[in-house]
Parts: structure tokens; sequence; C-alpha cells
């Protein structure tokens, strides 16, 4: 069954985007479930019409396109998890077969007469939301074609009196179920998809704010250092002229207490200034510390969050010299992130596992903590779900953490450990992008 999932994976991933690519335009869950809707819809539709009405429709190929379309929507909930996006040619590739398959329906039940042809607006109006406007044009133009197709070639309307092939009541009455109806999916859609691109907006823009607080660390850092060093020449002066007063003062002098407490407090300014020196986020070269030990960096994100009832440990299991990376923000306040909410979960131990060959660097966060729900872990990555609901926090931790890495170039990928409970996140970037 894994195999089979795999090469499904493999088969729809030209069409469909990565599970975690943050450019997706709209989240595959939402397209799955207003297909489901569209698909009971039809099936009552057709029921309705060839046993309550008495109408004769070709039954068996009209449910066969529904079973159809049914059939691709549980392959794509069983092979992609919720939290899935679709890119640009995945939703256009999506919407097409959702208007081919109306427009196949609407061929075996009347084509152009059918009163649900006011359907086909459906896709192209969805485009017209979430997709360019070369989508939307190339949308348009197969619903142009496909309506004059329907106009030239169609099953006729199913009546129950063939030779009264007018019936206007009815009509009126078809066109008016089939208005309201558009009329309600589309707006239903359009409020659907604009909703979700408020959610993403408001999380996007905490991660970018996320991110500018922790470049303006690393900046306030350069500041400290500059300002260690400026402070270091007068504060040298001003030893040399305390210890010369302190030598020249008789020992029972009144004053001699106090110039060693100047002398102590000197050497307590020195040592500080040293350490805002020695440390690599407050350096004011911008070379200077520009990558980091994988190991290293690692001890260095995990440390605001050490606890002292959690061990911690980091451990190399890859050949050769470990790889550096850069210590650029995005990557240090996303493996904090990752970093904080494995040290909250854990019941004992954290580990780092470091792996890398030529493609690939390979870091895994292991936590023995209860492991993630299977239905937070689908929809993992997306903004405002949290494992915590009551902990009173947003769910955006995780969302803030994802986004930066990729933008680093890494891959992010979370699953419950197969033996010994707790949490996996691994994390992937391309080779090149360590030295």
């Amino acid at each position: 069954m894994a195999a089979l999932l795999e090469s499904l994976r493999d088969r729809l991933g030209p069409h469909l985007s990565a599970a975690d690519e943050p450019a997706g335009r709209v989240r595959l869950q939402t397209l799955v479930l207003l297909r489901w809707i569209a698909i009971i819809g039809q099936l009552l539709a057709i029921l309705f019409v060839h046993f309550g009405l008495n109408f004769r429709l070709p039954l068996l190929p009209a449910l066969g396109v529904v079973g159809i379309s049914a059939l691709l929507n549980i392959v794509l909930f069983v092979v992609y998890p919720t939290a899935k996006r679709l890119s640009e040619p995945g939703a256009a590739f999506y919407l097409a077969f959702d208007l081919v398959q109306l427009c196949i329906l609407l061929f075996l039940t009347g084509g152009i007469d059918n009163p649900f042809t006011v359907l086909i607006l459906v896709p192209v109006t969805v485009s017209a939301t979430i997709l360019s406007l070369r989508s939307t044009v190339m949308l348009g133009l197969l619903a142009f074609v496909l309506t004059v197709v329907l106009t030239i070639h169609h099953f006729p309307l199913p009546w129950s009196n063939p030779v009264d092939a007018l019936q206007p009541e009815l009509l009126q009455w078809g066109n008016l179920i089939a208005l309201v109806l558009g009329t309600l999916f589309i707006a239903a859609y359009a409020w659907q998809v604009a909703e979700e691109a408020r959610r993403m907006s408001d999380a996007l823009a905490a991660t970018q704010m996320a991110l500018a607080r922790e470049q303006q660390v690393s900046a306030l850092g350069g500041l400290a250092a500059a300002a260690a060093h400026e402070l270091g020449s007068p504060l040298g002066t001003i030893a040399v002229v305390v210890k010369e007063i302190g030598r020249d003062l008789p020992a029972e002098h009144a004053l001699s207490e106090d110039i060693a407490l100047l002398q102590s407090q000197v050497e307590r300014c020195r040592e500080i200034l040293a350490r805002l020196s020695r440390r690599p986020s407050a350096t004011s070269d911008p070379e200077a510390f520009a990558d980091l030990g994988i190991a290293n960096m690692m001890e260095m994100v995990a440390q605001p969050w050490r606890r002292d009832d959690i061990a911690f440990a980091v451990r190399l299991i890859g050949t050769g010299t470990p790889p550096l990376l850069p210590r650029r923000p995005e990557i240090l306040h996303g493996l904090g992130n990752l970093m904080q909410n494995a040290m909250e979960f854990a019941r004992g131990s954290v580990d780092v596992e470091v792996d890398w060959d030529d493609r690939l660097i390979r870091l895994r966060i292991l936590d023995d903590g209860p492991g993630l729900n299977v239905d937070i872990l689908s929809a993992l990555g997306e903004p405002y779900v949290t494992s915590r609901p009551d902990s009173g926090g947003m769910g955006l931790g995780v969302f803030i953490a994802m986004n930066l890495l990729r933008r680093s170039g890494a891959s992010v990928a979370f699953a419950n450990r197969p033996s010994g409970g707790g949490t996996q996140v691994e994390v992937n970037w391309p080779r090149q992008l360590g030295r």
C-alpha cells in the first residue's frame, strides 16, 4: 500500500506542488471539500430527475462520470496531507478537470438546453479569484470551446413526454433552481478563498515581523560589539590612571578603599566588554562567524530553551567533515522555534541528529514527548493550527518556523517517531548551501 501511495505521489507530482510549498495558491483541502459538495449535488440531481421525475437519463454513463470525480477526490485525500497547497499549474489543472467533468455530464443530459449550464461559470470564476490572468484566460477559452461543442452536439433533454419538447413552465423552474444554486456556490467559494487569503496574509505578516525582530537582534549585536570596541580605549586609560593613583596613595589613606573599588569596577567593565566582543551574534564584522558548524549552531539555538530536567545532545552521524551552515536570521529563528517546541513537549530528552551526503544536509530534532495527534500532524504548517489549543497560543510558531526555513532553501517534515513515542522534525537543505 505504501508503495502504491508513493507511486501516485510521483505521478501526480508534476501537476501538484510539493506538500510544503510556501507559494501555493490555495489549499487542496478547500478544493476537495467543494468538489465533494458538487459530487453530492450532481448525484442527487441525477437520481431525482431519473427516478423522481421519471425522466429517462443515460444513468450508468452519468453515474460513471460522477464516480470518476469521486475516485480522484479519494486518491487526493489519501495521498496528500491536509495542509498541502496547490501551485498555479496544479490549481489550473484541478479546475480544468472539474470543468470537463461538468461538461460531460451536461452532454449526457441535454447540453446547452440544460438549465445547469450556468455552472460552467463556476470554475472560471474560481480561477479569477486565485489564479493569474493567463490561467484564467486559458480556462475561459476552454469553457468557451466546451460550450460551443455542447451547443452543437449533445444528448436531447430527457423529457418525460418527448412529443411536448418545450414544457416552458418546467424549464423556467429549472433555470431558477440552476441560477440560485450557481449563485450560492460561487458566493460560498469566493468567501472561502477570501477568508483563506486573509488568514494567510495575517500569518505571513507575523512571519515577516519575526524575521525583522531576528534581524534587529543581529544588528543590535553588531552595535554592541562596535560600542565595546570604542569603549575599550578610554576604559583602558581609566584603568591605568586609577592604578597609578592607587600606587601613589599610602595604604592607610582615606581614599584607598574607593580607589580599590574603582579598580574592581573597571575590571568588571572590561570583562563585560570582552564578552560582548566574543559573542558571535555581536560582531561588527559581517564576515566573521558568517558560517557555523551545524553542531555549534544547534547548541546556540537550543541554549535559551534548555531545561535542567531535559537531556540534550547533538549527534553527527555523517562521514567526513561536518558541513557549515550560513548564519542567517531565518535559519536561527526557524530552528529556535522548532527547538522550543521540542523542549516544551519532551519528557526527558531531546536529541538532534545531523547527517549529510553529496546531495543533502539532513537535520532531525527528536523528542520523547507524547507525539502529535494524526489530525494535527496532517495540518501542521498551516497558520493558526496548534496542538495546544488551551495554551493561549495562536498556532503560528510552527508556521513561522517552516516559512523561515523554506526561505533558506530547506524542506520541513513532521512525523511521530515509529518507536519510543515523541515527535520527529526533519529539516533538509541542499548540500551546496553548506560548506
